[in-house]
């Protein structure tokens, strides 16, 4: 199987490369870039020179690829890939919205290819993993929607379904391209910054899913959420605590017990007894999570993982290996490095 990526030359693009380069089920024979065309794709990055790729205009003769452009610029282009028979993973946030004029609103942009929003799979494997088989094109979700919502999932049927969730990001979530006050290094060594309180793209994002989630379970939809994420001065990993209140008291053996079920069989999701540190998941998929229940229904779930591998590059490779009839994990097992 010939896979391509689409704009290899961003931080996710330059980790789809780095993961496929060992994958056992599929061989990375494309590259494109658009500013970067005609080069080695080693003058770009010189940790992917053993890959001797040569960065390329556009795809020629793939089987499958995964698009990396910047929103809107990607829906613009996924429709003739499709029509070209190409099956694809969009990596960026174009169809993970069901509701075009809720993309309008938060993207700034209406939307390129609406007639593709309902094809377009919701790409969380662990949420949507009977769909993402079958699916032509897969909406790979954000990195922080993908920590709050595996973080809050388990509680959502239970819960008064108003939910805080507080976000911290490396810069490497905010891509190559320069802004001074997001990834100048003397702007954000040693700081930390809120942003997006009058509402983040990614808010959208996390409602809809547990909205789904909800409906799925009770049949019922109303999900409120708050979100607030932060830049924290280091390069990858997100760390989200997640507030919610249930209906009923708990014990933590209970939800613990709750969670493990909840997510049993998920290769990639890891519930543990204490909680984790961004640290824990770099470089690896998984998403871990430690629920802790506070009393009087309240509920706190620290969910951690690498942005640009669980959150981008490494749920894409998952989603693909699940559309192909691979194993899961296949070429994903690498653990954590630390420190």
């Amino acid at each position: 199987m010939r896979v391509g990526i689409v704009n290899v030359t961003g931080y996710a693009g330059a980790e789809l490369a780095r993961i496929l380069a060992r994958h056992p089920g599929v061989e990375l024979t494309e590259v494109t870039g658009r500013s970067a065309a005609g080069q080695p794709l080693a003058s770009v990055f010189p940790h992917l020179a053993p890959l001797g790729l040569t960065i390329k205009p556009e795809l020629e003769k793939v089987d499958f690829a995964f698009s990396a452009l910047p929103h809107v610029t990607s829906a613009e282009v996924i429709p003739g890939m499709l029509k070209d028979g190409l099956r694809v993973v969009d990596i960026s946030g174009d169809f993970r919205l069901k509701d075009p004029a809720e993309y309008k609103q938060y993207y700034g942009h209406d939307h390129p290819a609406p007639e593709l929003l309902k094809e377009a799979v919701f790409g969380l494997p662990e949420l949507h993993g009977a769909e993402i088989p079958g699916a032509n094109l897969i909406a790979n979700p954000g990195c922080y929607p993908t920590s709050a919502i595996l973080g809050l999932a388990p509680l959502v049927a239970l819960s008064s379904r108003d939910f805080i969730v507080d976000s911290k990001s490396g810069i490497s979530g905010a891509g190559r391209t320069m802004k001074l006050n997001v990834n100048h290094y003397c702007e954000v060594n040693e700081s930390v910054m809120a942003y997006g309180l009058d509402g983040h793209r990614h808010q959208p994002e996390i409602a809809q899913e547990l909205d789904g989630v909800l409906q799925r379970a009770t049949g019922e939809r109303g999900v409120d959420v708050t979100f607030i994420p932060h830049i924290v001065p280091m390069t990858r990993g997100i760390l989200s605590a997640c507030y919610a209140r249930l209906q009923e008291d708990v014990s933590q053996p209970q939800l613990m017990e709750l969670y493990r079920e909840f997510y049993f069989g998920q290769p990639f999701v890891q519930v543990v007894d204490a909680p984790p540190q961004s640290k824990h998941t770099w470089g690896s998929n998984f998403c871990i999570i430690h629920p802790h229940a506070r009393g009087g229904g309240r509920v706190v779930v620290i969910s951690c993982l690498d942005n640009l591998v669980k959150g981008a590059a490494g749920q894409a490779v998952q989603n693909m290996n699940l559309m192909l009839g691979l194993r899961p994990d296949m070429g994903l097992e690498a653990l954590p490095i630390y420190p």
